[in-house]
């Protein structure tokens, strides 16, 4: 019997609003860059493929928070290599900022229902979640925030998806067997074979994918039909 649901974050239950290019193309401008959003977006991919995992391992917890954001500093440096700005550091501090208010973001309609469903089935559920501290108020923003009995943050724990750790760490705070846990996400990579590797069940959500499969899901509320019968 499913006894809990690990969920991902980003592009699984909400997404950013507009788009990256967008966003950051905006921000630009107020400080006086002007950079087209569509070439913004190549950029942003192509710099945060490079980037090490959103971890820390070892850290002192006082000083995550300035690893998180020196990290993120690093990764918009080398998507606007080339610009020249008045005061870089208040440009990106903005722009950091402006990614931890929930406008910033947009849940996908399938979520609430699911949510729903799922709680009155009394099934525990967690985030886990490759972003960074600003997770938590999104989801308060978002109106998630008391919905999940715990939110596993790969910066705060140590370890990045698709390390199993992450993973384990969920459970561990749910106090489920993994045998009767499921994770969704985006990512084949991060989330399918993370979570395989941590001897969990996992799922895919494809929202433009017209068909599901055994892997698959195109709407989060096929989750709730699959827990029933699990």
């Amino acid at each position: 019997m499913l006894r809990a649901v690990l969920f991902d974050a980003g592009d699984t239950l909400f997404r950013v609003r507009g788009s990256v290019g967008d966003a950051y193309a905006e921000m630009a401008a107020r400080h006086g860059v002007l950079v087209a959003p569509r070439n913004i977006e190549p950029r942003f991919r192509a710099a945060f493929r490079q980037m090490p995992p959103l971890a820390f391992p070892d850290t002192p917890p006082e000083q995550i928070e300035r690893r998180e954001y020196e990290w993120w500093k690093g990764l918009v440096g080398t998507v606007f290599s080339g610009e020249q700005f008045a005061d870089f550091d208040a440009f990106f501090r903005d722009l950091f900022d402006y990614f931890a208010e929930a406008r910033a973001w947009t849940l996908f309609p399938d979520v609430p229902p699911t949510l729903t469903a799922l709680r009155a089935r009394d099934v525990r559920m967690a985030l886990v979640s490759n972003l960074d501290g600003r997770l938590v108020p999104i989801c308060q923003g978002l109106g998630l925030a008391g919905t999940f009995d715990t939110i596993v943050m790969s910066a705060r724990v140590g370890f990045a998806k698709p390390d199993p750790r992450i993973f384990e760490c969920a459970v561990q705070r749910l106090g489920v067997e993994r045998a009767a846990t499921v994770h969704v996400g985006d990512s084949e990579r991060e989330d399918l074979d993370g979570a395989r590797a941590a001897g969990l069940r996992a799922l895919l959500i494809r929202r433009e994918t017209a068909v599901p499969d055994a892997h698959t899901v195109s709407d989060l509320r096929q989750l709730v039909e699959r827990v029933d019968t699990w």
